[in-house]
């Protein structure tokens, strides 16, 4: 995986939607294939502008299944996701779809358990409250997410699937 070549790819696709980022903010994206071996796949690109105690922004590019648990005190992170470029099949709980456009990666289907199936394009946003399990994939053509939430404690995230590890690809 040519992690400086994703770094690229993503401040270009960031940039194709009105986002500068400066040389620090780029080689500051994260990229991982959290530990699957499937980057195009199921790969997470993101960019983590600001995240302390009372909230935190960022951009995403491509999001696998999971939740943010209750830590302490808190209920656990809430997100706003919101389509800034590309379409976004974003699944969370409630009623399954009857014919979603996003499909599991194959042989994930038992880690892809919540298929009510919602499509963001671009403008559109939607708030994912505390402790949902949720995942979303990309069109076709791709997208870029931004995303708005309380604290993100990622090391604190439960994925469905046991063989996800939070992890950048070079750090």
């Amino acid at each position: 995986m040519d992690v400086d070549a994703l770094r690229r790819r993503a401040a270009s696709d960031l940039a194709a939607c009105g986002i500068v980022l400066t040389a620090d903010e780029e080689a500051a994206i994260e990229v991982t294939d959290l530990g699957l071996g499937a980057f195009e796949r199921e790969g997470l690109t993101l960019l983590t502008y600001v995240n302390n105690d009372r909230y935190c922004a960022k951009e995403l590019l491509l999001l696998p299944g999971h939740r943010h648990p209750p830590i302490g005190d808190s209920p656990g992170k809430q997100e706003t996701f919101r389509c800034r470029r590309g379409e976004v099949f974003l699944h969370v709980e409630g009623e399954p779809t009857a014919a979603p456009a996003a499909a599991p990666p194959p042989g994930s289907d038992e880690w892809y358990t919540v298929r009510h199936e919602l499509r963001l394009r671009p403008g559109e946003q939607y708030t994912i409250r505390p402790d949902t399990w949720h995942w979303f994939q990309a069109g076709p053509d791709g997208a870029v997410v931004s995303e708005f939430s309380s604290t993100s404690t990622d090391d604190a995230d439960i994925f469905a699937d046991p063989r996800v590890r939070r992890v950048s690809a070079d750090r």
